[in-house]
């Protein structure tokens, strides 16, 4: 299991060019020689779209996508089955998301790569996501197959963070669109608040819901 964090620069030592970066994990894990690690970073850098030949650069030289694209590097350096994507694309503008998001899927087909994918940004889970699940206040609130949470939304809070999706399409833009008023827990709770334990009704195969 590896990870890729939401800042690619505080990600990555500054004083550390990017080809020791991405190779520190082989070396310190005795997963490669320093020659077959020199052969897996032009490797890994042709993977995630960058030349091998920036190898001998510094972060700072590079633009926030390159950046985050060189955490995608370092964390396939180790082969892992599993990648925990804490929101690996919300510091990024809006084409260069899309550009990093189209890559990890290409990868994820490339390499039979699982993530566990997270993110605010709904418009994205849809787009990377097979199986979704909804957390608020800390507690799993809705989860099921993503066809099942995009087109039958049940949790207030799930449709209320379908609701806030921007729409690209200037021509839908003044269409209204409604927002669920049933009401949402607050999370203000008194220090000896113990909360309720509470159970899932299941809605459709898969796709349970929290009462």
């Amino acid at each position: 299991m590896q990870m890729i964090f939401q800042d690619p620069f505080a990600s990555l030592n500054p004083r550390m060019d990017i080809g020791t970066a991405v190779a520190e994990p082989l070396l310190v894990n005795g997963i490669a020689s320093r020659a077959e690690a020199r052969d897996k970073i032009a490797t890994l850098l042709e993977h995630v779209g960058l030349s091998p030949d920036m190898a001998s650069r510094y972060p700072h030289e590079f633009s926030g996508g390159q950046r985050q694209r060189i955490c995608i590097a370092r964390a396939l350096a180790v082969e892992p089955r599993l990648i925990v994507a804490d929101e690996a694309v919300s510091a990024l503008d809006v084409s260069v998301k899309a550009q990093v998001v189209n890559l990890m899927l290409d990868l994820q087909a490339r390499m039979g790569l699982s993530y566990l994918f997270i993110s605010h940004d709904m418009a994205v889970v849809e787009r990377v996501s097979h199986r979704v699940a909804v957390m608020y206040l800390g507690q799993i609130v809705e989860i099921g197959p993503r066809e099942a949470i995009f087109g039958n939304p049940q949790h207030p809070y799930t449709k209320r963070l379908l609701a806030a999706v921007p729409i690209a399409d200037p021509a839908r833009r003044l269409q209204k669109r409604p927002v669920s008023d049933e009401e949402i827990r607050s999370p203000v709770r008194a220090p000896d608040y113990v909360p309720p334990v509470r159970q899932y009704h299941e809605v459709s195969h898969g796709h349970a819901v929290m009462i």
